[in-house]
């Protein structure tokens, strides 16, 4: 068994991707086990050639129980607690970055501002399994009955500073409405007020708030299946590229050469005016703040010609592969 450490977010799992096609491709005939959130179990799906997923909310005790796996892998971080993590399971072998601090001097030196694609595939490099760092697309899910060719509009973010002005998504929203998209306001359920607050501004009818009414997959099958994506450096975006879904992004703090859409791929745009001081407080980070609704309409306009340009051309979605998704605690 191959067992590999990722519990984190839509957007860690997304951009982890081509690092776990690797290891499937290295070890074909080996089950390959993700330690992931139970609530990211719809996206893992989607991955393909993950054959069971393990349960965990971050980092902590494992609590593995079944053999030890022949290979572990931490795809989560730096460590050291993350090394100490897979360490429970007793694997034959860990691949990890070196880190004094849990005794393993094994593996590259961790790099900071590295893209997060690029950093795991270095990891593995450093083992000697290869990875691409293009292949970031996943199985494109069916519609599932949820509107189809709509652009949407994400105003959330995990952290307040990562948040552009509300306002100013409904400014955006309401002027694509007004060209003859059909927009729609996503986000989690404790966004759903924003989320509202966005499509009021925007003069949208109620049923365009779709925040808190799907789950991961069903916000993937939205994304694979939409027109358009606006959002912040959140998970969403990360979707976005892996359907190849024109996508205008808008960053900050964070720059995009850590986070963002591959740049060689023109219908996703990444906009950025950092670096700049942090602000105080929660308040929206100054980079973020500088952004301005023309600029992003402007930014709109050109994903939407670059998409139309390169029409069939754009990367295809994964079918996905390996055996049936099993889950454990």
């Amino acid at each position: 068994m191959i067992l590999v450490l990722r519990a984190l977010g839509v957007g860690d799992l997304a951009t982890g991707v081509p690092a776990l096609r690797a290891l499937r491709a290295a070890y074909p005939g080996a089950e390959l086990a993700l330690v992931a959130p139970r609530w990211l179990a719809p996206l893992v799906e989607l991955v393909g050639g993950v054959d069971r997923q393990v349960f965990a909310d971050g980092l902590g005790r494992l609590g593995w129980s079944g053999p030890p796996p022949a290979v572990a892998v931490n795809l989560h971080g730096r460590g050291p607690q993350s090394h100490r993590m897979l360490a429970e399971a007793r694997p034959g072998r860990l691949l990890a970055f070196a880190n004094a601090g849990a005794g393993w001097h094994d593996g590259p030196p961790w790099r900071a501002g590295e893209h997060e694609v690029d950093r795991w595939c270095r990891l593995l490099g450093w083992y000697g399994i290869p990875a691409d760092r293009t292949d970031l697309a996943l199985r494109r899910p069916a519609s599932g009955g949820l509107p189809t060719g709509v652009t949407i509009v994400h105003p959330g973010a995990k952290a307040a500073q990562r948040r552009w002005p509300p306002e100013r998504f409904a400014a955006v929203a309401r002027e694509l409405a007004g060209r003859g998209h059909r927009v729609v306001v996503t986000g989690s359920p404790g966004e759903r007020d924003l989320a509202a607050g966005v499509a009021r501004r925007a003069g949208l009818p109620a049923d365009a708030v779709l925040a808190g009414a799907t789950d991961v997959g069903g916000l993937a099958a939205l994304v694979a299946h939409a027109r358009l994506v606006l959002g912040g450096d959140t998970g969403i975006g990360h979707l976005a590229t892996a359907y190849a879904t024109p996508s205008v992004l808008l960053f900050g703090p964070v720059p995009p050469a850590e986070w963002g859409p591959p740049p060689d791929r023109p219908w996703h745009e990444a906009l950025w005016v950092g670096p700049r001081p942090a602000g105080d407080g929660p308040a929206v980070h100054p980079a973020l703040a500088e952004l301005d609704v023309p600029a992003v309409l402007a930014a709109v306009d050109r994903v939407t010609a670059a998409a139309a340009s390169v029409a069939g051309q754009r990367i295809p979605a994964q079918a996905a592969t390996g055996r049936p998704l099993a889950t454990r605690r």
